[in-house]
């Protein structure tokens, strides 16, 4: 599976560490020390995935994070956000900004090379160029990765678009919100699931112009999410 990895740390050690461990894993490696340097870098390098610390000088890894995903050359990019902080806020935010995961330091090089190879398996299937799933007014094309409601384009991230086709494809089935972390991102998450509460929360918050679309995602109490089927 191996591909372009760029990672965007300030410590030098923590970028050793990281290229050390995914070259063995037959991955390239591409290292950047700030936000700038990132944002100069990643259209000439074009990698497959961004390891992006919170903490950088100059512009933070949110902020990167804000303005790569605001792009379209390189909102496709998938992000892993690095953070040496712990409260919620700094997962929740990055989360918001489009991250599709975080790991907090220290971290363990393995998983964060199983949480790298995940993200990259979602990312890199290939469904048939005729394939589309439709539900009411909402139409995905999964050829294009692209998502209308009606005759309007919706910009989705990559996990909310994901989160859709799951609900999509068993509508009127309950989901916990540990199989839906396992279905979307790839693996059993060892965190907490608060990202699938935040996902969640901006799908409906996009979907918002068809206000019974977006009542159709249903809490279930005590259990997680589905995509009422009536």
């Amino acid at each position: 599976m191996a591909g372009k990895i760029m990672i965007v740390d300030d410590e030098a050690n923590i970028r050793q560490l990281v290229r050390f461990n995914l070259e063995k894993e037959g991955f390239t490696v591409i290292e950047t020390e700030d936000g700038d340097a990132c944002l100069e870098t990643v259209g000439r390098e074009k990698p497959d995935l961004i390891m992006l610390d919170i903490m950088l000088p100059g512009k933070d890894g949110l902020e990167v994070c804000r303005l790569l995903k605001a792009q379209h050359s390189t909102a496709g990019i998938p992000i892993i956000m690095l953070t040496a902080k712990a409260e919620e806020i700094d997962t929740v935010l990055g989360l918001e900004m489009g991250a599709d995961d975080y790991v907090t330091k220290p971290f363990s090089p393995r998983e964060l090379t199983a949480r790298i190879k995940a993200v990259l398996r979602r990312n890199q299937k290939e469904p048939s160029l005729d394939d589309e799933l439709v539900f009411g007014n909402l139409r995905l094309n999964l050829a294009r990765y692209e998502t209308f409601l009606g005759r309007d384009k919706l910009e989705l991230t990559p996990k909310e678009y994901e989160l859709l086709k799951c609900f999509i494809t068993c509508a009127g089935k309950a989901f916990t919100r540990e199989q839906l972390l396992e279905q979307v991102w790839g693996y059993e998450y060892a965190g907490d699931t608060r990202t699938v509460d935040v996902h969640i929360r901006h799908l409906r918050i996009k979907l918002a112009a068809d206000r019974a679309l977006a009542e159709a995602i249903e809490t279930v109490r005590g259990v997680g999410y589905r995509l009422r089927n009536n």
